[in-house]
């Protein structure tokens, strides 16, 4: 049977006592209603997993202690940063969801020029701290033990500040390449993909000066919350990760 996993955000430390978070406390004891005695997998995005056991669940509080640290990754052979354009609430979720689930290493929201979306700084802070929780909670659904690094939200025209390394992909249903071909042998990309307007023609030559190579991801045109877990999806296949 499959052990319920949870993060902490603290480091672990084989034989100690760790008081989990109250909200995954809430979950463990309320939802899946775990007693003392139950066997838990926790991790704090610092390298492998570990081994635990339920000790107390006194006044909603859980208590654990901490068994073996196991040196497990599941992480991909390829590296992918997903640059997305900023999309609205739901959609938003969910690519941050299933780009973790996918193995993204990191997902940067863009602000570009057809974005709907519009955030001032507290706003940014609140749905940063937002996304991060959706892909804890994706980590701790799918195995991952890293964690993806969520932000920061920057702007189309300074991606270039991000120190990006390895192949940079354009998604662009005219584009003159396959991912195949564009990924070649490199262990490491950037996927940009727009909003829901898609990228005005300004922005779309902004980012061929950026060195992003145009790529066509099939025949049709796929929506904004499609074509990035599409796009990982296959480039995952290609990296041989889900061949594992």
């Amino acid at each position: 049977m499959r052990l319920t996993r949870v993060y902490v955000a603290t480091a672990l430390a084989p034989d100690t006592e760790q008081l989990l978070p109250r909200g995954a406390a809430d979950h463990l004891l309320k939802v899946l209603r775990l007693r003392p005695g139950a066997e838990l997998t926790l991790f704090d995005g610092r390298g492998g997993e570990y081994t635990a056991r339920l000790v107390d669940a006194e006044r909603g509080a859980a208590r654990v202690v901490v068994g073996a640290h196991l040196p497990i990754e599941r992480e991909s052979p390829l590296a992918v940063t997903l640059l997305q354009g900023l999309v609205r609430g739901e959609r938003m979720d969910l690519i941050v969801q299933k780009a973790t689930e996918l193995g993204a290493c990191a997902i940067v929201p863009l602000l570009t020029e057809r974005s709907v979306v519009r955030l001032d700084s507290a706003q940014t802070a609140k749905r940063l701290a937002h996304w991060q929780a959706i892909a804890i909670s994706a980590c701790e659904q799918c195995g991952r033990n890293t964690l993806p690094q969520i932000g920061p939200l920057a702007e189309l025209s300074r991606v270039d500040e991000l120190a990006l390394s390895g192949a940079r992909l354009l998604l662009e249903p005219q584009g003159r390449q396959t991912l195949s071909g564009a990924l070649s042998n490199h262990t490491e990309v950037a996927v940009l993909i727009g909003p829901e307007g898609g990228f005005s023609d300004a922005e779309v030559e902004a980012a061929l000066d950026d060195d992003f190579v145009p790529c066509r991801l099939g025949p049709r045109v796929l929506r904004t919350e499609t074509a990035p877990l599409a796009a990982l999806a296959a480039l995952q296949l290609l990296a041989g990760d889900f061949g594992r």
